[in-house]
């Protein structure tokens, strides 16, 4: 039956075209990195500037992380 075999090992994703999850993958990329500056920037006017800071931190270091993911073929 299509659809219900366990030989394909895609992270039980649907059938997408490769390329197509690395451009997806790419454009995530991308965004964590620049919504992490956005909020060190503090262009979003949050009152605590500590808060931005760490939000803006950790959104940077999941880009890196799912970057590196990207890069090595993990996903």
């Amino acid at each position: 039956m299509k659809g219900y075999d366990n030989n394909s090992n895609n992270g039980g994703m649907p059938d997408v075209p490769r390329g197509a999850r690395l451009w997806f993958g790419i454009f995530m990329v991308i965004i964590y990195l620049g919504v992490g500056l956005l909020f060190i920037f503090d262009i979003f006017n949050i009152d605590n500037v500590a808060i931005s800071a760490v939000v803006g931190g950790l959104l940077i270091v999941y880009g890196i992380w799912r970057g590196y993911r990207l890069y090595k073929g993990m996903n």
